[in-house]
């Protein structure tokens, strides 16, 4: 994903607030032969379909082309976080604590650079200085929110179904 402070969040965050959306997050990468894909998350309370993911494609389509902000060939997909919705910004931290989740770090913690368990909580005593709180593996870990290569919920099919 994306940084949250990267020109790219930046520009989908203010296309897709605006109409209504939650920004998940902002994949680019390099595909072969020098193209590349731009890929936008967005979710609702209510959920999202092929009509919001097309809404959301075109105003930012619109909005790229006159920023320009990426050299070259890309396409753009607007897709829904599905079920094992990654985890990018603080604020997504806070609203699933609670959740199973799952960590792959950047590098590795006392050995370990995959964690799955539930989220405790995001903490912070200033500015840059976040701690993820996790329980797994039969103890509370912490590990610094800069440290995370990527955190994504895992689907908890049973709850869906008692629903």
């Amino acid at each position: 994903m994306q940084p949250v402070d990267s020109t790219l969040t930046q520009l989908a965050r203010r296309v897709v607030e605006p109409m209504g959306y939650e920004l998940v997050g902002v994949e680019h990468f390099q595909r072969g032969g020098g193209a590349s894909t731009l890929r936008v998350y967005i979710d609702h309370a209510r959920g999202i379909d092929l009509d919001d993911c097309t809404a959301v494609s075109q105003q930012l389509s619109a909005v790229l082309d006159v920023e320009d902000p990426l050299p070259g060939h890309y396409d753009l997909e607007v897709s829904s976080p599905g079920l094992d919705r990654p985890l990018v910004f603080p604020e997504h931290f806070a609203r699933f604590v609670g959740a199973r989740i799952k960590v792959r770090l950047a590098e590795k913690v006392e050995g370990r650079r995959n964690l799955e368990g539930v989220l405790l909580g995001l903490d912070a005593t200033g500015p840059g200085t976040e701690m993820l709180r996790l329980e797994a593996e039969g103890r509370t870990w912490e590990v610094p929110f800069a440290a995370l290569e990527s955190a994504r919920l895992i689907p908890d099919f049973a709850a869906a179904a008692r629903r």
